[in-house]
């Protein structure tokens, strides 16, 4: 006995102790059930020694697969555009209205679902929010006016707003080594869902209409809300609001199914009383992290969108060398209106080809180009620095969209700006999910994401109004922005890469 005995003391007392006991010494420790007891775990520490496994997996696919739906929903406008233009005789301004609009609704309700995220769940937000965007979106497939079209897609851009609590739990679960690698991956889920969308525009489009394109649009999102049943609550909100029992449930399910076990002891955490405070995020410790984050936020979701709209824009237009002249794969429609004071000029209607589907799926692939090498510069030069990088490029790639190309050195340029883009808003989703605590971190996602919307809002009148004036300055003013946002990016005040997610502040 007196071999094993002092290993006993050493298996207590240590800072790390070993899951496996062997027999004696857990013969012994049954005999002491209150040596057992003093000890004591965490969620970080539980969640760190399961380790990554079947359970993850499936939280990946399921919750990843939020990413799928949400770029479906956001790249619809881009898609339909030149068929409502053409079908309510819209001006430049009301087609860029509609976009605006739309992350009008993703912004107000993005800093709602936030706080509401923190104090009363992820899970039971995630699910509203699936609910209400699939809900408004199949009623915007029946709206008999521009004005219905612009309201109903406004409360879907509410709906879509709460997608990112998907993206919080799977940074919760996840464990610290493997945030880095798999959160980057979520990626292909968007890139997956942008080019779903796109396929079926370009076929269902010139069959049955873009009515029915919204239809088929929303069966992912009614499909998904099935799935959730399978994932639990995040077991670090739980212990933050005192739910101890239910937090030691979900670990030990995710231990069950991954085949692992559980810490010793017992799980203790202390509960957050005052979570979700605007008061938190400006606290003396993360103002400058917060405010930093916000510009970043604003001028990544500028540039992401501004591409998006930018490539629809000069496809449709073919501003190809600066020149308004019209491909011969363009099809052209002239529609003129009945004789009244509003329909003196005709509009011309501009629709999307076979060959532009093509570009914009080529484009759009763009997005998962960079994906290995981003996943090596978040993990290996950290989250800041390499956010620099990629917004530097973003800037540069921007300004070389001015050089007189052919459709192929067009489509190059996109293709990498998609690329980069994809990039900075993987890097900066990894960064804002880790760099609060839980008490505050859906509501730090929250506001940022709402932040990120006034970017949003203001790019359809920049890639559809001003760049139909002046293709030169809106490209120098999405250059800037980026050049800002690359320096802001370098001066963050704290790196998470290898860092532990904080429970408080």
């Amino acid at each position: 006995m007196m071999n094993w005995f002092p290993n006993i003391f050493l298996l207590i007392f240590s800072e790390k102790s070993s899951a496996y006991i062997p027999f004696p010494q857990r013969h012994f420790l049954s005999l002491c059930p209150s040596l057992l007891e003093s000890k004591t775990f965490t969620v970080e520490d539980a969640v760190e020694t399961i380790g990554f496994g079947r359970f993850h997996i499936a939280l990946f696919l399921i919750m990843g697969s939020t990413g799928v739906v949400e770029a479906m929903e956001i790249m619809l406008i881009a898609v339909v555009s030149p068929v409502i233009r053409c079908e309510w005789q819209l001006e430049n301004w009301q087609v860029a209205l509609v976009t605006t609009m739309v992350f009008f609704g993703y912004m107000v309700f993005s800093i709602l679902f936030g706080l509401l995220a923190d104090r009363y769940g992820r899970w039971k937000i995630l699910l509203i929010s699936f609910l209400w965007g699939a809900y408004f979106s199949l009623l915007t497939s029946f709206s008999p006016s521009y004005i219905w079209f612009v309201f109903l897609r406004t409360m879907v851009g509410c709906g879509v707003s709460g997608h990112a609590q998907g993206l919080i739990i799977k940074t919760e679960f996840l464990p610290t080594k493997y945030r880095g690698y798999m959160l980057p991956l979520s990626q292909v889920f968007w890139l997956a869902g942008s080019l779903l969308i796109i396929g079926l525009a370009s076929v269902v489009i010139p069959t049955i209409g873009w009515r029915w394109l919204i239809r088929i649009a929303s069966i992912p999102g009614i499909i998904l809300i099935l799935a959730f049943k399978f994932i639990p609550e995040s077991a670090r909100f739980n212990v933050s609001t005192g739910n101890t029992q239910a937090a030691l449930a979900t670990l030990q399910h995710i231990a069950k199914m991954n085949r692992s076990v559980m810490p010793e002891g017992k799980l203790v955490e202390p509960i957050l009383e005052k979570r979700g405070r605007f008061a938190d995020l400006l606290d003396a410790k993360y103002l400058r992290t917060t405010l930093q984050i916000w510009v970043i936020w604003l001028g990544i979701s500028f540039a992401y969108y501004g591409v998006i709209l930018a490539s629809a824009e000069l496809l449709e237009r073919d501003l190809v060398c600066g020149s308004g002249a019209k491909s011969e794969s363009q099809s052209q429609v002239t529609v003129t209106l009945p004789d009244t004071e509003e329909s003196h000029s005709p509009c011309h209607c501009h629709m999307f080809a076979p060959s532009d589907y093509r570009t914009m799926i080529i484009s759009t692939a763009g997005e998962i180009a960079l994906n290995p090498l981003n996943i090596l510069g978040i993990n290996f030069l950290g989250r800041r620095l390499s956010l620099s990088i990629t917004m530097g490029c973003t800037a540069l790639f921007f300004l070389l969209l001015n050089i007189c190309t052919s459709s192929a050195g067009l489509i190059g340029f996109l293709f990498m700006l998609r690329a980069l883009v994809a990039a900075n808003f993987n890097t900066i989703y990894i960064y804002t999910a880790e760099v609060y605590p839980t008490m505050m971190r859906a509501l730090g996602m929250g506001t940022s994401g709402s932040l990120c919307r006034i970017g949003a809002m203001v790019a359809p009148f920049i890639s559809q109004v001003l760049m139909n004036a002046s293709l030169l300055g809106a490209l120098c003013l999405f250059s800037s922005v980026c050049v800002v946002c690359a320096i802001s990016a370098f001066t963050l005040p704290i790196e998470t890469k290898g860092r532990a997610l904080q429970q408080i502040k």
